[in-house]
């Protein structure tokens, strides 16, 4: 006597069962195969076999769409191989899409980059800065830098010819141009100017007496330096 696979049902012949008997289940199983697995006949190409229902063994041809994927708010449609649509959820508040060859599809939600400022210890040509006050500060968003330098010279600071003020991060040769203060004796004010002199240094440059023309700073230019003077400058400029 036949008896049945215990998930679809197929008649399957036993051992002990006559010859005549188990040639009738076996093309009673074939009957039960071909009409169970019929739903996979067919399709075209570029179609896709897709459940059409709950029921066991239920299945349609369809064409791919991808707009069937979305199913929230902010649902995305990438991929994760050729012709292989992927949904990608809606990230947190305040995420940004970024590329991750890690993830499946390619991409993922991360916290977007937030400029903060971090202190530096520039190095210096033809600058001794001895018992002065240095507050050397940056911040960098990308290629995106920004430097803030200020300097009150002590009773050991001094001005050589030329100085150079080494920037954070190394940058392009661009030749980058900024704002630059000097205070003489916390009392006469000089307007000056930055300048990315390489691609790791500043230069402060000052016009000179009125003239059109600018020349770097100097242990006499634009002042005779003193203690409590003071000299900043700012920078904005792009990292290598």
């Amino acid at each position: 006597m036949a008896t049945t696979t215990p998930n679809f049902g197929f008649d399957i012949p036993q051992s002990t069962d006559l010859v005549k008997d188990g040639a009738t289940a076996i093309a009673a199983l074939g009957t039960d195969i071909d009409t169970a697995f019929v739903d996979l006949k067919g399709g075209t190409t570029g179609q896709v076999l897709a459940k059409a229902s709950g029921t066991d063994l239920d299945f349609s041809w369809i064409a791919v769409d991808p707009l069937t994927i979305l199913d929230a708010k902010g649902d995305l449609i990438t991929a994760t191989a050729a012709d292989t649509p992927a949904r990608l959820a809606v990230g947190t508040n305040g995420y940004v899409l970024t590329a991750d060859s890690t993830a499946a599809t390619g991409l993922a939600w991360a916290a977007a980059s937030s400029f903060t400022f971090a202190a530096y210890t520039p190095t210096y040509t033809a600058i001794t800065v001895g018992n002065g006050t240095v507050t050397a500060r940056y911040g960098q968003s990308g290629k995106f830098v920004f430097v803030y330098y200020k300097l009150v010279f002590g009773s050991t600071t001094t001005v050589g010819s030329q100085p150079r003020i080494s920037l954070p991060v190394t940058g392009t040769n661009g030749n980058a141009l900024g704002s630059a203060y000097v205070l003489d004796a916390a009392t006469t004010e000089y307007i000056c100017l930055s300048k990315m002199d390489t691609t790791s240094n500043v230069a402060i440059l000052g016009t000179q007496n009125g003239a059109n023309t600018a020349a770097s700073i100097g242990a006499t230019f634009p002042i005779t330096w003193a203690t409590n003077d003071e000299l900043r400058f700012s920078l904005v400029y792009e990292a290598a």
